[in-house]
């Protein structure tokens, strides 16, 4: 069957974020049961299973299961996936008070409060590994540890933040997975029953999450977030004793770092931004024409990696000198197509050269601010959202050009196809996604002029706005 995303990508990258240690299952339900027949790879085994053993057989055993009604061991199963009605033996009580509680009374509240799917609409269920690209899915289950479902949440709040309510009703948890998800639209965390554990294999330490497609999207998104932000999986243990203060994401431990860049001297200092081939450089220049002062970030990154220099030692020694040119400078085009191919390497490589970096860009404001009264700084960051430093202007600015334009505009600057390009741009955010956390976006895909002109008014506005910060 054609999906219409290609999930295979997508998939393989939770799994490097999270460490998963199970497929995460692709469940789909269908109207017309010959439609399991149109599915790769499927099984029928011929006997009947509990859905806990057809979710096990996906996500360990790497199998492509599907079923009927006929092929489910109890009504009891079978209900909750709405493929048929629920007995009056479950309704009123019998069954769950014959282990699960007390007495019927109690049995009639549990069966009460269990969500399931309605029936009449699906005679089908299909289930397979996601990263294989079955079918498109209606949803996508995650089992997990608490760690793991902990990064998972934090990244589904990350954009658009709201609290997540999660139940459990007991025993007959997949119910609260996914029924409760089927039934909300929203992504459903609960914790494997009794049932799942021994007859699904569910671990000691696993939770399970359903979610709808869109959902499983917006969390690798998040999760790829949090990882620029050093939240990452697995988490590092800080000792109880110590002093935690590094153990914080830098945007914590660095917040004395506002003073010191935004000084108290009427200075003025603006993160600009955008993405590779969006124009920065031009517009820079437009504010440099208007007074403005300017520090590059691009320019101190090449300053740090001179040979002989710290980072160039580190970079030299962690990739070897097979990054390096015949006059011993880092060959930046052979060491770009290393870590834009690889997370792991790049933040590696951020590592020696990001330090450094700060360090001389704190030298050249100091130097711009003692020298000029009231200046007004533009720094040029290519990856200031990215690296989370924002924070630290006191505005900030973004070029912004829609991505076809960008994507012809890099493949004509570097000489490059077009696979080439969008691969460097899928190591920065997307311009679209920059766009919430600055000040104000210059679109710079008309022509000089309406770029100039946006230009002028956000200086007007920069000066409007140092008169009040030096008459407080």
């Amino acid at each position: 069957m054609k999906t219409e995303i290609n999930w295979e990508d997508k998939v393989r990258r939770v799994e490097r974020l999270l460490r998963l240690k199970s497929f995460p299952v692709a469940f789909r339900l269908l109207e017309n049961p010959h439609d399991l027949d149109n599915i790769p790879f499927m099984r029928r085994l011929g006997k009947p299973l509990t859905i806990c053993q057809m979710i096990n057989l996906v996500r360990n055993f790497d199998w492509t299961v599907g079923a009927e009604r006929k092929d489910i061991l109890f009504d009891q199963c079978s209900s909750i996936v709405g493929l048929s009605e629920l007995p009056d033996i479950y309704k009123d009580g019998t069954f769950r008070s014959i282990v699960w509680v007390k007495n019927r009374k109690d049995a009639r509240k549990y069966q009460e409060s269990i969500p399931t799917i309605p029936t009449g609409r699906y005679r089908a269920l299909a289930m397979a590994p996601l990263v294989y690209n079955p079918f498109d899915p209606d949803m996508i289950l995650i089992y997990a540890n608490p760690a793991q479902m902990i990064l998972t949440i934090n990244a589904l709040q990350f954009e658009d933040y709201q609290v997540m309510e999660f139940y459990c009703v007991g025993e007959s948890s997949c119910s609260d997975a996914i029924a409760r998800c089927y039934l909300t639209g929203k992504p459903s965390l609960t914790i494997p029953c009794y049932g799942e554990r021994r007859y699904g294999h569910a671990q000691d330490d696993e939770l399970v999450m359903a979610l709808r497609p869109k959902d499983f999207l917006k969390a690798l998104k998040g999760l790829e977030d949090l990882y620029r932000r050093g939240v990452r999986y697995p988490i590092s243990y800080a000792g109880a004793e110590m002093d935690l203060t590094s153990t914080f994401p830098p945007a914590y431990w660095s917040l004395h770092r506002v003073d010191e860049i935004r000084g108290d001297d009427g200075r003025v200092v603006v993160g600009l931004t955008g993405g590779i081939a969006s124009g920065k450089t031009t517009v820079c220049d437009m504010f440099q024409n208007l007074g403005a002062h300017k520090v590059d970030f691009d320019l101190l990154a090449r300053r740090v990696v001179e040979p002989g220099k710290p980072a160039w030692k580190d970079i030299v020694s962690y990739f070897g000198r097979q990054v390096l040119q015949e006059d011993e400078s880092i060959d930046r085009k052979k060491l770009s197509d290393i870590v834009f191919r690889d997370i792991e390497k790049r933040k590696k490589l951020e590592s020696f050269t990001h330090p450094r970096i700060h360090e001389e860009f704190l030298k050249e404001l100091r130097e711009i601010a003692s020298n000029n009264k009231n200046p007004i700084i533009i720094v040029d960051i290519p990856l200031l959202i990215e690296l989370n430093m924002q924070y630290l202007f006191h505005k900030n600015i973004l070029v912004y050009i829609p991505s076809e334009v960008q994507i012809k505009r890099l493949m004509e600057r570097d000489k490059i196809d077009e696979e080439h390009a969008k691969r460097i741009l899928k190591a920065q955010l997307p311009l679209d996604d920059k766009t919430g956390y600055v000040d104000y976006v210059i679109k710079n895909d008309g022509s000089l002029e309406d770029t100039r002109k946006q230009v002028d008014t956000i200086w007007d506005e920069l000066l409007s706005f140092q008169r009040k910060l030096t008459d407080l």
